[in-house]
């Protein structure tokens, strides 16, 4: 099978899921001998040009022609079976499924957030949970300045939205939605898309245990809570700072970069049991990771499919978790973890200290969690199902 498989970058140090997933998802086709045409744009492009290019990328965030006739001429060339788009946004644009349809080449698209709900893509308005713009009403968001913050930028993403909204650009340009959790297939749902077009599949990651590198480090007490990840609003750092002034006592690694790691770094330095590494090589992170208690991973937004999560499964760690998103359907209380409400910071202390004076049921836990990432996350069984979806493609086209 010939697959086309397009992705827009976040820029680098970003620690972005979505990267990772394309990376890890178009090598493991290959691995089954599968033939992949990489297309890929880098949001460090913005970073690149000058005000002049700035506003043309802008104005290609609507429809940008230079990547319509890229692809076009990609698809023309190599003749895919399938066009599989990951990130469109920014630079990409819509344009691109329009590209593939018109070529007659079917089009599959992974949601990794929830962009078709929340142009911002994380469904937060400041630190609240707002789907709102879901009704396709999007000139809201210059009221509330939800795009980084500014009324002109909200505005912009507004505009787009509200344009590919009235082309139906997402209902009818793409052929099978693959969600990463039930949460997602809900909200879908609400507005409208075809539910008989929508597949369920997690993210997966290789099989830790067998692939990764033991790494050595020093300079950390025995015992300790990880948090690793990006280090933003919405992977709940501000809330992990207010839980941590209530745990002098436990200490916590926190490895990642991110729009807030300033802001951790001086919190970091302050506080004798905070251990703030920043960006960490990701065979150090994963051996610090296993050399842990537990992850504390206290997310404010809808995780598509954590790749943390996975990961920490795949260590045969336990997690305690925002109650929220893929967490709902990934953690079982008591079996591989807790879960805890959103906005429940006392929860989230509470939780920590009886997993922290508990280390065998910490064990037990991660020992259950081992066992779910061999029943749910495994690269195979996921080839299995991606390779499922294409060919479900195939047989409706033969109808």
């Amino acid at each position: 099978m010939k697959i086309l498989a397009i992705h827009n970058y976040h820029r680098k140090g970003s620690s972005s899921g979505d990267d990772q997933v394309y990376k890890s998802e178009t090598a493991l086709l290959e691995q089954h001998e599968n033939t992949v045409i990489r297309y890929t744009v880098s949001n460090d492009e913005f970073d690149s040009v000058g005000i002049i290019g700035k506003i043309k990328l802008t104005f290609g965030m609507l429809w940008s022609f230079k990547n319509y006739n890229v692809v076009q001429e990609l698809i023309k060339k190599e003749k895919p079976d399938i066009v599989h788009v990951h990130t469109f946004f920014p630079l990409l644009s819509p344009s691109i499924l329009y590209a593939a349809k018109r070529c007659g080449v079917p089009v599959v698209a992974t949601l990794h957030d929830t962009r078709f709900i929340c142009p911002c893509s994380t469904s937060l308005r400041g630190t609240q949970l707002c789907n709102a713009c879901g009704d396709g009403h999007y000139l809201r968001m210059c009221k509330y300045g939800c795009f980084k913050g500014s009324r002109v930028q909200s505005l912009i993403v507004a505009c787009i939205f509200k344009y590919h909204r009235i082309r139906k650009s997402f209902y009818k340009q793409i052929d099978r939605y693959i969600c990463l959790n039930e949460n997602q297939i809900s909200l879908l749902e609400k507005i409208g898309f075809d539910e008989r077009k929508i597949a369920l599949k997690y993210n997966f990651v290789p099989d830790i245990e067998v692939n990764s590198k033991t790494v050595e480090v020093g300079g950390l007490p025995e015992r300790y809570a990880v948090f690793y990840g990006r280090i933003g609003e919405e992977k709940g750092v501000r809330v992990l700072i207010e839980i941590w002034e209530q745990l002098p006592d436990i200490p916590l690694v926190v490895m990642g970069g991110g729009p807030l790691e300033e802001e951790f770094k001086a919190l970091a330095d302050e506080k004798k049991n905070i251990y703030f590494l920043g960006y960490t090589q990701h065979d150090k992170c994963l051996s610090i990771v296993k050399g842990g208690e537990f992850v504390v991973f206290p997310s404010i937004w809808y995780e598509g499919c954590s790749m943390v999560e996975i990961e920490t499964e795949s260590l045969g760690k336990a997690l305690i978790a925002t109650d929220l998103g893929f967490s709902v359907e990934a953690i079982k209380n008591g079996v591989n973890g807790f879960k805890v409400g959103l906005g429940d910071t006392q929860g989230f202390v509470q939780t920590i200290k009886m997993m922290w004076e508990n280390p065998e049921m910490c064990k037990t836990m991660g020992m259950n969690a081992r066992v779910d990432y061999e029943a749910k996350y495994l690269p195979e069984d996921n080839y299995k199902q991606l390779v499922g979806i294409y060919e479900s493609l195939f047989d409706a086209r033969r109808l």
